[in-house]
């Protein structure tokens, strides 16, 4: 489960670009990125640069890559509403909250723990 320590929908961009913020599942780190996946945003907790850089910046490439696809979600709807054709935003490639949804479960998914603690006997 990925949460934010932004606001749910923060303002456009002076550009007129989308971002959004996606954090770990521990919340020790949050990225946030336009709807390109260019950063504009980083906070890292002490405790997380124990486990060295590249598992940290691993983690970094990872976030900004969720964060991207919901913003470009949120910068499709933002064209949508300004009357822009769903053929024009399907070809521009920006996802819809279905295709975010879909990947937050997959996203769920691969980070999954175990299902239980128990070992066999």
């Amino acid at each position: 489960m990925t949460g934010s320590m932004f606001p749910a929908s923060p303002p456009p961009q002076p550009d007129g670009t989308a971002a959004a913020a996606t954090a770990n599942r521990s919340g020790t780190i949050t990225v946030r990125t336009t709807e390109y996946g260019l950063p504009i945003g980083l906070l890292i907790e002490q405790r997380e640069l124990r486990y060295g850089g590249q598992r940290l910046a691993d983690e970094i490439l990872k976030l900004c890559q969720r964060s991207a696809m919901e913003a470009g979600a949120r910068r499709r709807e933002q064209l949508a509403e300004s009357g822009v054709p769903k053929a024009v935003l399907d070809g521009l490639g920006l996802p819809t909250r279905a295709e975010v949804a879909d990947a937050q479960y997959a996203w769920d998914e691969e980070e999954a723990g175990p299902t239980s603690w128990m070992r066999p006997v």
